[in-house]
Parts: structure tokens; C-alpha cells; sequence
């Protein structure tokens, strides 16, 4: 005991002595600026002194740790907290002894004494709380803790591959090199359990991180976690750093009188320069002595070509979008005054002139005059000189630019026409006995006949399979029209002659059926019919052939059967507004249409699913009527053509195609649109009749230049998908006769084949 206490007055006596120097160290600092450290709490003080008293008698504690280096500011964070006291105490005795060897070091203490000496004197010194030296302490260890903005203070990376992927050194047993240029072996990576177990032990495994560029474990000291923290909160890095620093006006003095401005220096004070004027003189004398001559523009001459291409025209640069007029066309022998016979057209080709359209009639027709003195005055110079100044102002000109594309790939796909059979393709049999050119063709229901009417005014039954004629009727008049009943237990036939319509027994039904006919085409009590149809329509009893006649104030054009049989469709085209009468079969009854039509008809037809619903044809357009409701038409549909000279609807109901008398055929999408959605040109001269088939996607027409068309014409349930549009065969055969050609077609209504009727009284079957 005696000795203890000997060893630790003479520890008291070495503490002064350390405190004093110390303190001499201390004073000669104080010009520099200190910031006042907090004042600790009792139990603070407390708590340090009892964590100090631990680490000295601790055996691993060096005794470099200071008093001063300890701070409450370490553990604020809630992971510090966490950590268990041992680990607290020899991170902190660690923390202490680096500080304190740097802060010795930065005093230029040069370690004479005893290191022990000098870490007791330090715990006196704490023990006693004295506030100078702490605060004197403190400011020592923020000196010392202050940090560098210089790069040269910064580690230099030990490998030095610089910004090379690491990727390429994935196979190779080195990850760099270093300064020295030697390799950097990568490390033996350690198995994956041992490393989870070493990590969870170590209570540091937290602040580590693994630097792959250099191929080490780095560990984080708290002032750099405490950096990292207060930047993922959006905080500045350094805690002294001021957000709301005061503003300071740089552009602020106690002696200014005017504020400053940015105006530009005034003119006034612009210095002309004496050189420049010197050689400005220099030039102008150079000029009225000849030394200095200018290029002459060069003259422009005034004539141009009258007929020449404008495209490089002077204007162009003008106007900034300028397009040249088009030229008109050159004079040729035509227009001369004395032109060679060749030129002159004969009497009749005057008169073939006079029978066209204007549209279609040339302009100017030649002549021959002796002398220039005896040609008369142009009778169409003004209005020709006219016309050209309204194209020229009213006609916008737009320069299109122009792309090489192949034409081949502007042609629409189609699909071959073998995968669309069947089809008519060829003629399989005649059927001869008119003398007159056939103008009308029906087939019944069944497909097994066909009836035919002819100019040389006969009505013919024809055996489809074999072209045996079965039945003939003779008239006094060229029959226009022929049309066979649709329902099978009807085989009647309704015969447009003239102004008469005739309905005919075939006869080609059984016992029962032909009952039935004969009651419902003997005239019994008529009704009696308003005062406006019996001007029109006159009910007889045809006493020739045991039917019924019809007859009409006009000629008729046109018949047609409504689906269910019983009621008929008559147009004559000269009827005007009374041109379109519907006739009730039953009833032995006449209507005529509540509605006002506009235009001379030209065919009807009635709608194969909607009830009611009646298709009106004039030369111009096409109008859809509801004869239930009584109204104006629901449809008017734009065909674009010059005369409308026959009609087909599909039998879904939704297409419509009319053919016209100058070689068009438009086909109308009636949910679609009232403008065509296809219009084909393929015949030269007057279409006469189109047909639809009533079970294959085909459609055909017919033409007085004796062809007939057969196009693949499908209609898709999906009303986002357009119909399909395929021209699949010209059938020929056909002679002219009196310039007309094929005069009607119809399909067969079971099989793919198509009748046609020519001017030359033959029909033909053509079969695929």
C-alpha cells in the first residue's frame, strides 16, 4: 500500500508538469479563433469519467486517448444506440487514441516523457473539470479536425486502370495494376457461409463497404456516415453549412449617387476613325481617275419564247412559290386554213358529231377557205379568251413533287383467280329460235327453266339442262321485259309489252298448284280503284292465253316481283311522277306511290330482308323510300353518272351496284356511305343490265359492245373490313347486231353459271 501510494504522488507530481506545459502550449494559440464547446451536463461528466477510469485500467488501452475527444454528438444516432457497451468502449478508446496522436503531433509535442505520464496528467485533468482547458482542448481538436479543399491532400487509388471496364479482367487473376506497374492479384473469395457468419459477429459489418475497383473492404468513419445521412435526408454535407447566409449587395456602396446601368455608349461619343477616312478618299479618287472600274450589268433581252417552258422563268425568284401557267396546246394541220383532205371530216362524221354529247363533241371542227382574206371571224374568240382567263385566276396550281415508286407495288394484292372458283368461264350451250334480238331473260327459282323475251314480239321457256324449248307465246309487240314469279308454288311469268303487262300461266306446276293459279288470275269482282289509278291502270282479262293484262297510260320499262310473290313493280320510264306503280296480284289491286318523285324512273326494285323498304332509280340518282311510314326518301344515294341505266342489289341487303349508260358501274356501301365505294370503268359502251348471285360472291354485267363482266364481288359479316373487289373473266361470244351487243344477263339461282341475251337472238349458258 505504501508503495501505491509513493508511485502515485510521484504520477501527481509528472501530471502537474504536464498540465503546466500543456497550458503554455494552450495560451501561445489563443490569437486563433475558438468556437465555445458546450457545457456538459453532470451526468455527462459523469459518465465519461467512469468510461475513462474503464479504458485506463483496461490492458489494451495505450493511454493516447484524450478526455477532449470524447463527444455526446457520437451517439445521436439511434445506431450507435444499438450497439452493446464493449463495442462502444473500444471503438471510442480507438477514436480517442488516433486524435490524440495527431493532435500531440500537430502541438509539435516530441514525446520526451512517458507516454503514461502524459494520458494520466490528460484524466486528472478531466476528473477535475476544469472549463478553460476543456474549452481549450476543443479548440485543439477542431483544428485538428478541420478538412482540406486541396486535391493534393487526397488518396491516390491504388489501382490505376483507370475508367477500364472491370469487366475485362472477369477471367484474368489480377483486377489492375498500381503505381509501380505491378498486378493486383485479386483476393481468394471466401465461402459464402463464412462470410455470413464473420459478418454477422462483426458489429461493424454495418460501415463496411466493398470497393470493387481496388478490390477491398472500406469501413466507414462516423464523420463520413454522419455526411451520408444528412445528404439522403436532402440536408447540406458539412453541419456548419449556413443556407440562409444574409444577402450581400455587391453592387452597393455608401457613395453612390445613381444606380448602375446597362445603356449602350450614345452615339455622340463615337471617334471616327482618321485612316479609314484616309483611305475612303483614296478609293474615290482611284474611281474618277478610271484606276478602279466596275462590271457593266449585263442587258437582259426583251424577246422571249412564246411557247416555251416558264419553269426557269425570272418570276420564280419573285414570288417565293411561283408555279407557270400550263401552255395551251400547239396549232397542227387541223387548224390551218387551207388543211389536207385527210383533215376534213365527211358528212357523217358531221352528223355522228351532232349526236354526242358536248362533252365529248370536239371543239373545233376543220375547214377549207381559198385564202386568209376569205377566213370570217372566230364566233367562240372571246369566249375561248374568256375561259382560258378564268383557268388561269380561278384554277389552283400546286407544284407536286415527284417519287420514284414502282408502279407494280401501287397495284392492289388480289388473289389469284384459282383460289376464287368457282366461276363462269366458258360457253356450255345456245339456245336458238328467236329471230329477233333477245332483250330479256328470267330464270325461275328451281334453276331447272328459263324464260326469254324477244324484239320479234315472242315468249320462250327453255329447258336449262338440255335447250329444249318448251312453251312459246307470240304478241304483236316487241316484248320489253320478262320476269318469273320468285315463289316455287307459283310458276306464273309477268311479260312487259308495250303498255301492257301480262301475267302468264306456264303451266309447268302440278294439279294443286295450277288451282291455285287459275283462282288468282281469274277477274272476278274487281275492286273498285281510286280516281287517280284508274287514269293510269286498267285491270283486263287476257283472253288470248287465259292470264290477266294490265294496262298502263304508258309504255313500260321495267318489271319486278317482290321476294314473297304477290306483289309486282311496273315502271314506265315517260310516266313522270306516275311512272312507278305497284301492283297487288291477290288483291287484283293498283297503288301508286305516296311519294313525289323527282326525275324520270329508269328501275325499281324492292329490298330483299326489310320490309317496306323500295329502291327508286332515276337517270341521276338512287332513293331508298319506306313505303310503310310514307315519307321522303331515308336515302338518297350520289352515283356521279351521267344517265343510270340499270341496277342489282345483294342479297344481304347492305350493297347496291348501278350501272350507267357511258361504261360505269358504282358500288354503293349503304351503311357506309352515299358516295360510291368502288366505281369501275370497264365496258366502252352502255352497260344494260348488272345481276348479283343469289348464293356465290360474284357479280356480273353486261354491255352493248357484246362482253359480259364477271367480277368476285365478297361482303364480310365484320363491318370494320371494306368488301372484296376482283374482276375474274370477259366472256365473248356474242355477235353486234344494229350496233348492240349482249342486252341482258342473269345468273343461275343455284349454280355459278351465268345466261346472257344478245342482239343477235342467241342466249348462252356459261358454265366454270
Amino acid at each position: 500500500m505504501t508503495k501505491k501510494k509513493s508511485e502515485g504522488a510521484n504520477e501527481d507530481q509528472t501530471i502537474e508538469t504536464k498540465k503546466k506545459s500543456v497550458s503554455a502550449v494552450k495560451s501561445s494559440q489563443k490569437e486563433k479563433p475558438v468556437v465555445a464547446k458546450q457545457v456538459k451536463s453532470s451526468k455527462e461528466e459523469e459518465e465519461e469519467e467512469d468510461l475513462l477510469l474503464d479504458s485506463a485500467t483496461d490492458s489494451d488501452y495505450d493511454g493516447d486517448s484524450l478526455s477532449g475527444s470524447l463527444n455526446s454528438d457520437d451517439f445521436d444516432s439511434d445506431v450507435f444506440d444499438s450497439e452493446d457497451d464493449a463495442s462502444q468502449r473500444e471503438t471510442e478508446g480507438g477514436d480517442d487514441k488516433d486524435s490524440s496522436e495527431d493532435e500531440l503531433e500537430l502541438h509539435g509535442h516530441d514525446g520526451s516523457d512517458d507516454d503514461d505520464d502524459d494520458d494520466e496528467g490528460e484524466q486528472v485533468d478531466s476528473e477535475n473539470g476544469e472549463e478553460e482547458d476543456g474549452s481549450d482542448e476543443g479548440s485543439v481538436e477542431r483544428e485538428v479536425a478541420e478538412e482540406s479543399d486541396s486535391s493534393e491532400d487526397e488518396v491516390a487509388p491504388r489501382n490505376t486502370v483507370g475508367d477500364v471496364p472491370l469487366e475485362w479482367y472477369k477471367d484474368e487473376k489480377h483486377i489492375g495494376y498500381d503505381i509501380t506497374g505491378k498486378k493486383i492479384t485479386k483476393k481468394e473469395k471466401q465461402d459464402k457461409l463464412d462470410s455470413f457468419l464473420a459478418n454477422m459477429d462483426d458489429s461493424k459489418n454495418w460501415r463496411k463497404i466493398y470497393d470493387e475497383y481496388n478490390d477491398e473492404e472500406v469501413e466507414l468513419t462516423k464523420e463520413e456516415s454522419k455526411l451520408i445521412r444528412r445528404m439522403l435526408k436532402g440536408e447540406a454535407p458539412h453541419a456548419d453549412f449556413d443556407p440562409y447566409a444574409p444577402y450581400v449587395d455587391w453592387f452597393k456602396w455608401d457613395d453612390a449617387i445613381h444606380p448602375l446601368s446597362s445603356a449602350p455608349e450614345p452615339k455622340r461619343r463615337f471617334i471616327p476613325s482618321k485612316w479609314e477616312a484616309k483611305k475612303v478618299v483614296k478609293y474615290v479618287r482611284a474611281i474618277r481617275k478610271g484606276l478602279i472600274k466596275f462590271d457593266k450589268p449585263e442587258e437582259e433581252p426583251n424577246v422571249y419564247l412564246l411557247w416555251g417552258d416558264d419553269s426557269a422563268s425570272d418570276q420564280k425568284s419573285k414570288h417565293l412559290t411561283y408555279i407557270p401557267p400550263p401552255k395551251l396546246k400547239l396549232p397542227g394541220h387541223e387548224e390551218s386554213y387551207n388543211p389536207s383532205l385527210e383533215y376534213i371530216p365527211t358528212e357523217e362524221e358531221k352528223a355522228a358529231y351532232e349526236l354526242m354529247y358536248e362533252e365529248d363533241r370536239p371543239k373545233f371542227i376543220p375547214k377549207r377557205f381559198t385564202s386568209l382574206r376569205s377566213i370570217p371571224a372566230y364566233e367562240n374568240a372571246l369566249k375561248e379568251s374568256f375561259d382560258r382567263c378564268l383557268d388561269l385566276y380561278l384554277c389552283p396550281r400546286v407544284r407536286k413533287k415527284r417519287i420514284n415508286i414502282d408502279p407494280e407495288s401501287l397495284k392492289p394484292k388480289l388473289p389469284s383467280r384459282k383460289d376464287l372458283r368457282p366461276y363462269p368461264n366458258s360457253c356450255y350451250l345456245e339456245y336458238k329460235g328467236h329471230t329477233g334480238a333477245v332483250t330479256s331473260v328470267s330464270p325461275d327459282c328451281s334453276g331447272q327453266w328459263i324464260a326469254s323475251g324477244s324484239a320479234d314480239g315472242s315468249v320462250r321457256i327453255w329447258e336449262v339442262e338440255t335447250g329444249r324449248c318448251l312453251k312459246v307465246w307470240l304478241f304483236k309487240e316487241p316484248v320489253k321485259c320478262v320476269a318469273w314469279n320468285p315463289l316455287p308454288d307459283f310458276p306464273i311469268l309477268a311479260v312487259a309489252i308495250g303498255q301492257d303487262l301480262v301475267i302468264l300461266n306456264t303451266e309447268l306446276g302440278t294439279d294443286e298448284e295450277q288451282q291455285k293459279i287459275e283462282e288468282l288470275l281469274r277477274l272476278g269482282n274487281l275492286p273498285e280503284q281510286d280516281e287517280a289509278v284508274a287514269a293510269i291502270v286498267s285491270w283486263l282479262p287476257d283472253e288470248t292465253y287465259g292470264g290477266i293484262k294490265i294496262k298502263h297510260f304508258k309504255n313500260i320499262s321495267y318489271v319486278d316481283w317482290h321476294p314473297r310473290g304477290d306483289y309486282l313493280s311496273a315502271v314506265m320510264s315517260a310516266g313522270e311522277t306516275r311512272g312507278v306503280v305497284i301492283h297487288q296480284l291477290s288483291m287484283h289491286k293498283t297503288q301508286r306511290l305516296p311519294i313525289k318523285m323527282r326525275g324520270l324512273p329508269v328501275c325499281t326494285l324492292f329490298h330483299p330482308t326489310h320490309r317496306g323498304m323500295f329502291i327508286i332509280a332515276t337517270k341521276k340518282n338512287v332513293r331508298v323510300f319506306n313505303l310503310q311510314k310514307r315519307e321522303l326518301a331515308i336515302k338518297k344515294l350520289e352515283t356521279g353518272l351521267r344517265e343510270i341505266s340499270s341496277m342489282a342489289i345483294h342479297p344481304g341487303g347492305d350493297n347496291l351496284i348501278v350501272g350507267s349508260k357511258e361504261g360505269k358501274m358504282c358500288w354503293f356501301d349503304m351503311d357506309l356511305s352515299s358516295k360510291p365505294y368502288k366505281t369501275l370503268k370497264n365496258h366502252p359502251k352502255d352497260i344494260t343490265n348488272v345481276a348479283f348471285h343469289r348464293s356465290y360472291p360474284l357479280f356480273a354485267s353486261c354491255s352493248e359492245d357484246s362482253t359480259a363482266y364477271v367480277f368476285h364481288g365478297k361482303v364480310y359479316s365484320d363491318l370494320n373490313e371494306n368488301p372484296l373487289i376482283v374482276p375474274l373473266e370477259i366472256l365473248r361470244g356474242h355477235s353486234t347486231s344494229s350496233n348492240r351487243g349482249v342486252l341482258d344477263c342473269k345468273f343461275h339461282p343455284r349454280q355459278p353459271w351465268l345466261f346472257t341475251a344478245g342482239a343477235d337472238s342467241v342466249i348462252k349458258l356459261y358454265c366454270h
